[in-house]
């Protein structure tokens, strides 16, 4: 993956269902690994600020659009592992029409449960590309501890005449948790994120680190 992007495993070259590939986007399960321990640790906000984190990479893309996905038929469903940390990632086309919506969830051991949905409400067009807005909806649960999140994702193709169409994303979240912290993510184009909690911004890296950055 390292040598050729990300989209290049999500889009592998002997091509994919729009499932397939909702799945491998979900391979990002290492952000949901050591939640448990920070939750054991009171390090709540941290643990809400991971989950927040894998719900906006899990649902996006930043790379090369090699092709589009083949489509899928209603009730049809897809799961494959996280070859990272062997969480079980499952999709499933609910319906088609008059909007797709897909239901996914990613189970890893330790009790850990992440489960969502998004409705993809069609197509816009707009001078930076083909925009696809998605209102989504996510739940977290590990133990007791549990967290919700809701907002919107477009999912972007911004078109190029040389022939290297990309996707990437923008869009929000709010959330919260029970252990009553509450908080907000922002996405642009350029794949940066805002991300406060309680009102305290947190620095983000793409290597799973998180560090509070403000007060």
């Amino acid at each position: 993956m390292s040598q050729t992007g990300p989209t290049r495993y999500e889009l592998p070259p002997e091509g994919i269902t729009l499932l397939g590939y909702v799945v491998r986007r979900m391979h990002k399960t290492e952000w949901l690994q050591h939640v448990p321990d920070l939750i054991a640790g009171g390090n709540t906000e941290e643990a809400l600020a991971c989950v927040a984190m894998y719900a906006v990479r899990s649902s996006t893309s930043f790379g090369q659009a090699y092709y589009q996905p083949r489509f899928n038929s209603p009730g049809e469903e897809v799961s494959e592992p996280d070859p990272a940390t062997g969480a079980l990632v499952r999709a499933k086309l609910e319906s088609s029409s008059p909007t797709y919506r897909i239901s996914y969830s990613a189970m890893l051991t330790g009790d850990i449960l992440f489960t969502g949905s998004e409705e993809i409400q069609g197509t816009t067009i707009g001078l930076r590309g083909l925009g696809m807005p998605a209102p989504s909806r996510f739940h977290f649960q590990s133990g007791s501890y549990t967290a919700d999140l809701t907002g919107i994702i477009t999912s972007e193709l911004a078109l190029s005449l040389i022939g290297r169409t990309r996707i990437r994303a923008y869009g929000f979240l709010n959330f919260q948790d029970s252990a009553g912290n509450t908080g907000r993510l922002e996405l642009d184009r350029s794949n940066n994120i805002k991300l406060t909690i309680n009102e305290k911004s947190w620095r983000v890296r793409d290597s799973f680190f998180l560090e509070k950055a403000s007060a």
